[in-house]
């Protein structure tokens, strides 16, 4: 998920009604220009500014960890804006935080259909992980894979790829999925470290012990409180 814009206090409802003649108020905003322009254009008349202020608070709240009350605003927005893909990513985004898979997948799915980009397939991919659909998720992980996206969003591809196929026991063909995000020696980015800690689980219910250690070992060199990598090190006596 790309990291959401900084938070400004939002203000929610309806400015009061401008004279006829008033000079056009800009809108301010710390939102990504490109999505406030997009939300200008469609909105309903006069609405933008509500759009945008409802926005801001939808991503300060998913910011907050409290995504279950960023669906409120967030699905205000697209009341009013509902042809904006940025409107739709954010709802989805706070859905998907929410654990509501469905909603999530359906406002992913717009936000795809009307942008054209592929950079949240890993989202829709755990959607359908998650509604226990292993053979969608594989195969949305696998568009993102080839996708051109960023390295964040191919390496959560590979992380959901391969965790949908372990999950029905076809744990070779997951090893094979999460090796196909490649690791750059001496580098170990956040998202470095969730590849190699699902490839060292992988590893560790094939019975591949030593090469699992390994893989736990990177995750600790680089983060020693990542995840429980520490602990699953341990147990496998190293």
């Amino acid at each position: 998920m790309p990291t959401p814009p900084t938070r400004r206090p939002a203000r929610a409802g309806r400015p009061a009604a401008a004279p006829a003649d008033a000079p056009r108020k800009r809108i301010l905003s710390e939102l990504p220009s490109g999505l406030v322009g997009e939300i200008k254009q469609v909105a309903k008349a006069g609405r933008a500014e509500d759009v945008v202020r409802f926005v801001e608070r939808a991503v300060g709240l998913i910011q907050d960890g409290q995504p279950d009350e960023a669906v409120a605003p967030a699905s205000r927005a697209k009341h009013l804006a509902g042809r904006s893909a940025g409107v739709r990513e954010i709802l989805a985004l706070a859905y998907y935080q929410a654990g509501r898979w469905r909603e999530a997948l359906r406002e992913m799915q717009a936000f795809r259909r009307m942008s054209g980009r592929l950079d949240e397939n890993h989202v829709i991919a755990d959607c359908y992980r998650a509604l226990g659909r292993p053979d969608r998720a594989v195969e949305e992980a696998e568009a993102g894979l080839q996708a051109d996206v960023s390295d964040e969003v191919r390496a959560e591809c590979a992380v959901v790829g391969a965790s949908a196929l372990a999950d029905t026991g076809r744990l070779d063909d997951a090893l094979a999925f999460i090796r196909r995000f490649p690791s750059r020696a001496g580098v170990g980015r956040p998202f470095d470290l969730r590849v190699w800690y699902v490839a060292g689980d992988i590893l560790a219910r094939l019975g591949r012990d030593e090469e699992a250690a390994a893989e736990f070992a990177r995750v600790i060199r680089h983060d020693p409180s990542a995840f429980d990598a520490a602990d699953r090190l341990a147990r496998l006596g190293h």
